[in-house]
Formats: C-alpha cells, sequence, structure tokens
C-alpha cells in the first residue's frame, strides 16, 4: 500500500467519520465537510455523500428522512508497516509536541520501539528559509500555542500582549479565526480580529513565536465571522502578475506552490507560456517575493512594479554576495 494512498486523504476522512454512526442527516453532512473539508468541498462534495443520482453510494435515506450507512459497521482502520515507519519519523519532529503532550507521545515512542523511521531529519536540507525559527522546544511557546489553538477551536475571545515585527509591544482582546504554519519562516502565526467593545476594529496576523501572554477572557465572539471576508479585506488591490513558462514543468510547479491563494489564468496556446494574476495578503508580500524568487528563470514578475523592483533588488544583492564569495575564495 503507498503511504500517499487515497484512504488517508481528506474525502475519506469525511466519509469515514460520517460513517462512524449509523445514522446522519443532510446537515451533518454539509457541517462536517465545512469544518474538515477545503474551501471549494461544499461545491460538490454534499452532492457525492447525500443521496442523489450522482452520489457514491455511501448512504440510504430512510422513511423519515434520515440517512443510513450502506455498512453494517464502520470503515476499519487499517496501519501498515509503512505508515508505522512514517509515525516513527513524525515523532522526531520537535513541532508534533505543540499538539501532543508527554504523555501521549511516551505512549506511541513505546509502542513504536521496534519500528525504524522511515526518515530522519538530517535527510533534508530546506533552501530559501529564514534562519529564526520559533523555539518548538519552548515550553513557554508550546503553552502559548496550545492557548491559542483552543482560542481558534472555540471562537474565545483572548487577551494577548505580543511584540510586533517593528519591535513595538502591544496588547488587547483579540478572537483568533484561523493559524497557519509558513514553511518559508517556519512559524505558526494566528489570523485575528482585534476587539473594542466587542466590536471588529481591525484584522491582523500575530505570530505565535512574538507572544508573551495570552489568557482566556472567559468569552466568547458570537457574531457570525467569514473567512472569505477575512481575506477579502486583507487582500491586495494590484495582483501580482506573474509569466510562467512551461520549461522544467514550471507551471505544474507553479500551480502546486500557490495552490491555495486566488488567482486568474490565460494560457498562450502557440508558446505554452501563462500569464497568473495572483491576488495576495499584504502582509505576506515578503514571503511571497521569496516563494517566486525560488523559481528562478522559469517565472517573469511583470508587476505591479514595486513587487518587481523588489525582486530585482534582491536578485542584484544575490550576486553581490556570489562575487563576495567568488572574492574571497581567490
Amino acid at each position: 500500500m503507498s503511504i500517499f494512498s487515497e484512504i488517508y486523504g481528506t474525502y475519506f476522512r469525511i466519509a469515514a467519520k460520517l460513517m462512524e454512526n449509523e445514522f446522519t442527516d443532510e446537515k451533518t453532512i454539509r457541517e462536517t465537510i465545512q469544518s474538515d473539508g477545503f474551501r471549494d468541498s461544499v461545491l460538490f462534495l454534499p452532492q457525492k455523500l447525500i443521496p442523489t443520482s450522482e452520489s457514491w453510494g455511501f448512504f440510504n435515506r430512510e422513511t423519515d428522512g434520515k440517512l443510513r450507512r450502506i455498512t453494517k459497521k464502520a470503515p476499519a482502520r487499517t496501519l501498515t508497516g509503512l505508515h508505522r515507519m512514517w509515525l516513527k519519523s513524525k515523532l522526531s519532529d520537535p513541532r508534533i509536541r505543540l499538539f501532543m503532550d508527554d504523555e501521549v507521545l511516551a505512549a506511541l515512542e513505546a509502542r513504536l520501539a521496534d519500528v525504524p523511521p522511515l526518515y530522519r531529519k538530517e535527510h533534508f536540507r530546506f533552501t530559501d528559509r529564514f534562519s529564526d525559527s520559533d523555539d518548538y522546544f519552548s515550553e513557554d511557546y508550546i503553552r502559548n500555542f496550545r492557548t491559542a489553538l483552543e482560542g481558534v477551536k472555540h471562537r474565545k475571545i483572548m487577551y494577548i500582549e505580543f511584540t510586533s515585527g517593528h519591535g513595538k509591544r502591544m496588547n488587547g482582546r483579540f478572537v483568533l479565526l484561523k493559524m497557519e504554519y509558513s514553511p518559508k519562516n517556519d512559524k505558526f502565526r494566528a489570523y485575528c480580529y482585534l476587539l473594542r467593545s466587542d466590536r471588529i476594529r481591525s484584522s491582523g496576523i500575530i505570530n505565535i513565536g512574538r507572544i508573551t501572554k495570552i489568557a482566556d477572557t472567559g468569552r466568547r465572539f458570537r457574531t457570525p465571522v467569514s473567512m472569505d471576508e477575512y481575506f477579502s479585506s486583507r487582500k491586495c488591490s494590484s495582483p501580482a502578475v506573474i509569466k510562467v513558462t512551461p520549461e522544467r514543468n514550471g507551471v505544474e510547479r507553479f500551480m502546486l506552490e500557490f495552490a491555495s491563494y486566488e488567482k486568474h489564468t490565460v494560457r498562450d496556446l502557440e508558446t505554452g507560456q501563462h500569464t497568473v494574476k495572483l491576488w495576495y495578503d499584504k502582509q505576506d508580500e515578503a514571503e511571497l517575493l521569496i516563494r517566486l524568487l525560488s523559481f528562478g528563470p522559469v517565472i517573469e514578475i511583470l508587476g505591479p512594479h514595486h513587487l518587481r523592483e523588489q525582486a530585482r533588488l534582491r536578485i542584484k544583492r544575490q550576486a553581490e554576495l556570489i562575487e563576495e564569495y567568488r572574492n574571497m575564495k581567490v
């Protein structure tokens, strides 16, 4: 069995979760897809699970309207030797301590004591990544992360003190909407709203590593929140315009790298080149630039002017550093 088998994919997990109980209903199916699926899953997945002519046939509709799974038992969960090796490797990742306490990790280590790891962290070398990663071994960081995660899950109003990227001490009451890992920065961050008198004042992003204090106020934010509206409020007014060439599978790699971004693509049928308009969070412009430059000559940044100019300056600086290095060797 492949370690990337579809039975461990998101849609399989959603279907298996819904089939854990003998009966379910349409509301539960839609809510589960909304919470566990991708942003566009709600557009087509309900039709595959709710009994229709297009469904996968996992449920039958009873006379009372409830949906009954077609199997007698819930789907079995299998764990192969290859998966055990993969789990053993994941236990060496310090980030796993953010989500599991020491007792659970110790139990897993004991269960997998005789299993060799599938890979070791020394086998990987990361490029184009900032060196000031979050300190995943810090007990303060772990505690702050878990408190923030609890706030996201239950939409709690949190009091947070932190240091901004410019070194300014900040504090206030926030509602944390979503947490995200940045592979380029090797940091976790939280999307949030700043509140004043329980009303939304502004939106922002807080790096978990910059938090010095976080506490639950004991209250929840009851106002409905749309992540689409949140991201729209932070979206750049002028998208990045990128020309992508097909050399070295450039188009496929580019689309995979920026799969989560809102974009509009036009293909030149004669050359195979793609012109992509890419909308991004204004605060993430530096990270976007790093990700774009990692493609080298496969892409060209056409606009806006300030983004193209930043790319030119970064490339110029890289050339200067290379020249300095060569002169040092001589």
